[in-house]
């Protein structure tokens, strides 16, 4: 038997490498040997951290009679949903359309040709073993009806594959988005308070999962309404569910760090694995809130989730992983849950009886077998002998066989996590986290970048073969124009410009929109085109928020027209589907505050040019983006031909100065923090 897996780039193959089943990576030749045998195709899709898939693995895959019933009667093949999200985004319309959900282990049979009969997820091992069979047998003796079955189902997913129609921005009022944006984003926080979970925070009921792009565009409505009855409740939402889920055990109260979803309503149980981009996305969450509101708890979360990505993920080439499992030696959460009597091993009785009342540790346990998952609902009082409790529980847990880790690079995620560690970084004045931003981003452009196109994903400095998606561009794209904004280092911009250029080049749809592959990518059975936020930003909104940024920079009407015209299916989604658009919804919100492009000039390393930026950081507007600059001799800043809003932006009296400006157009500039602040309405 081949194996075939073996030189893969992706842990989650490599973890199958050595099954008795003869998996086959995906591509043509699985294919044609499945037409060659004339056998169907099982297509398994999963994750590393995916506790379900798992269990499937041991149950199923690692079974030598139900490898030797597949290996005999189907061609198999395994696929990292995290390194082709285009295989599992096309696989899981046809799952979720066929059975009304879906999920991980993601498993499908179809025809040589590629075309989907049968869909599902997690089966057990006698189940799955009748499915295999079952299925070979209808391939045997009524392969002609099975074929015509599957072509109608992939000539009907086709057919609603493209791009929805996207209005014509003249209709829209483009000079003015605000005309057809701002309807929409106040019709996304009516929907959103009708789906509030007002007791623990949250929309909706269990399981939950961080609603963190949501969480954005509510900080951001409500700061374009500071004043206003839809600010105001935008802001207790966001706060609301930011608290609950900071003090409850989806949160990692030793270690910092956010799970991938709560079983409960309360976020009180997780399902452990821990995801980069929900840690990223939601560090940015905490930092922003922090920022408008000055949360202690707030600015605690932002740099204890910042501390876990680099301490947890960062990798050897000082990028970030891209998540730890769920499971570990002794199951699932076993590294993170606690008994009263583990703790009186690690504390002694009266701290163990002290930590146990302070993280909800009882003898019945929130989990299973009497263990219970560390929740923080109120601050300690006495904060010495909390953090000497604190420090001696993360000694003794760090002795527990710790969680498998992913450590696959994906570019989106990474690109996520570079925007949060430098905006975090210049707020809390942890320049660490803004050179760990910087070296992800060496490594992203260094290994992921050649001619324009990025690579999905690396391991060990290696670049896989997988394409990115347009979730890759404006992921990265964003993390470069934000590290560019904080770093002073227009290089990054410059990239980002790359970056964009092959987005609207192979990526643009002809009627508007975007689609989440390249024209010149793998050709699938369809191409696919989802406007939707899954569990990190749409490719469609990612490209949006770079595509704005970058225009609010450069000045480039082309990239504000494209940005305007991917946040046309916005008005149709908010009202109905709004935790399906919140990054679409959070990038409405910076087109409506302009966005307020900020030029700070004045020499590097000048403290008066550092103080003016950190004001303005802190003080900044819904999605602003900054430049920053030296100043030549004359007194014109001498990155000027690499960030054109720094055009004619001199000293002033010979020191540095702030400028304010939406659309290119300023106000006087001025010299002091305060003023700054002012002048941004804090």
């Amino acid at each position: 038997m081949a194996a075939r897996l073996k030189d893969a780039t992706s842990p989650y193959l490599l973890q199958h490498a050595d099954n008795p089943v003869d998996w086959w990576p995906w591509g043509d030749e699985a294919f044609a040997a499945a037409a060659e045998r004339d056998v169907p195709v099982l297509l398994s899709v999963g994750y590393s951290a995916c506790h379900w898939c798992h269990v499937m693995a041991h149950e199923s895959f690692e079974d030598e009679p139900t490898a030797a019933l597949m290996n005999e009667l189907i061609v198999s093949i395994k696929v990292d949903r995290e390194e082709r999200p285009d295989v599992d985004a096309v696989y899981m319309t046809a799952t979720q359309a066929m059975t009304g959900q879906g999920g991980w282990p993601m498993t499908v049979f179809m025809t040589p040709q590629r075309e989907p009969f049968f869909c599902g997820t997690y089966f057990p091992r006698a189940a799955f073993r009748q499915l295999v069979s079952g299925v070979a047998k209808a391939w045997q003796e009524d392969k002609a009806s099975v074929a015509a079955r599957a072509g109608q189902i992939a000539a009907a997913l086709a057919d609603r594959a493209a791009p929805p129609p996207q209005p014509r921005l003249a209709d829209l009022g483009l000079q003015d988005p605000a005309q057809w944006l701002a309807p929409a984003c106040a019709a996304a926080v009516r929907k959103l308070a009708a789906e509030y979970d007002q007791r623990h925070g949250g929309f909706g009921g269990a399981p939950k999962f961080p609603p963190s792009m949501v969480l954005e565009f509510l900080l951001r409505q409500a700061e374009l309404d500071p004043a206003g009855e839809q600010g105001r409740q935008a802001l207790e939402m966001a706060a609301g569910t930011a608290e609950a889920m900071a003090r409850g055990g989806i949160y990692d109260q030793l270690g910092g760090g956010f799970a991938r979803y709560s079983v409960d309503a309360g976020w009180v149980v997780p399902h452990f694995e821990k995801m980069l981009y929900d840690n990223a996305l939601l560090a940015r969450v905490y930092a922003h809130l922090w920022r408008l509101t000055g949360s202690e708890l707030a600015g605690r979360v932002a740099e204890q989730t910042c501390d876990f990505m680099v301490a947890e993920l960062g990798t050897a080439q000082g990028a970030l992983a891209a998540a730890l499992d769920a499971d570990s030696e002794g199951g699932e959460g076993a590294y993170y849950v606690w008994t009263p009597a583990e703790l009186t091993d690690a504390l002694g009785e009266q701290d163990a009886a002290y930590a146990a009342e302070l993280f909800g540790v009882t003898r019945a346990g929130t989990f299973e077998h009497g263990k219970s998952v560390l929740q923080l609902r109120a601050d300690p009082a006495d904060l010495p002998r909390f953090a000497d409790i604190w420090g001696m529980l993360g000694t003794a847990r760090s002795a527990r066989p710790r969680p498998g880790r992913d450590d696959k690079v994906v570019a989106a995620w990474n690109g996520l996590a570079i925007a949060a560690l430098a905006e975090t970084g210049l707020l809390i004045g942890r320049p660490d986290l803004v050179d760990f931003a910087a070296g992800a981003a060496e490594l992203i452009t260094g290994t992921h970048l050649a001619g324009g196109r990025l690579a999905r994903a690396s391991r060990d400095g290696v670049a896989s073969p997988s394409q990115g998606v347009l979730e890759d561009y404006g992921c990265v794209a964003e993390g470069l124009i934000a590290l560019s904004g904080v770093t002073g280092n227009a290089r990054w911009l410059a990239v980002a410009g790359e970056l964009l250029d092959t987005v609207l080049a192979r990526f643009a749809a002809p009627d508007g929109g975007f689609y989440d592959t390249a024209d010149d990518g793998e050709q699938l059975i369809y191409r696919p085109a989802d406007v939707a936020d899954g569990p990190s930003p749409s490719g469609t909104f990612a490209a949006a928020g770079a595509l704005l940024g970058y225009a609010a920079l450069t000045g480039s009407e082309r990239h504000r027209e494209a940005a305007l015209a991917a946040l046309g299916t916005v008005p149709a989604l908010a009202p109905r589907f709004p935790r399906a658009a919140g990054w679409g919804l959070a990038v409405a919100a910076a087109a409506i505050s302009g966005p307020a492009e900020i030029a700070i000039v004045g020499p590097a390393g000048d403290q008066a040019r550092a103080d003016l930026h950190q004001a303005a950081m802190l003080a900044a507007p819904p999605g602003a983006v900054f430049a920053v600059g030296e100043t030549a001799r004359n007194g014109a800043p001498a990155t000027a031909q690499h960030v054109p809003l720094l055009e004619g932006r001199g000293l002033v009296n010979g020191g540095a100065a702030a400028y304010v400006c939406r659309n290119f157009a300023c106000q006087l500039p001025v010299t002091d923090p305060a003023e700054l602040r002012a002048l941004l309405g804090r």
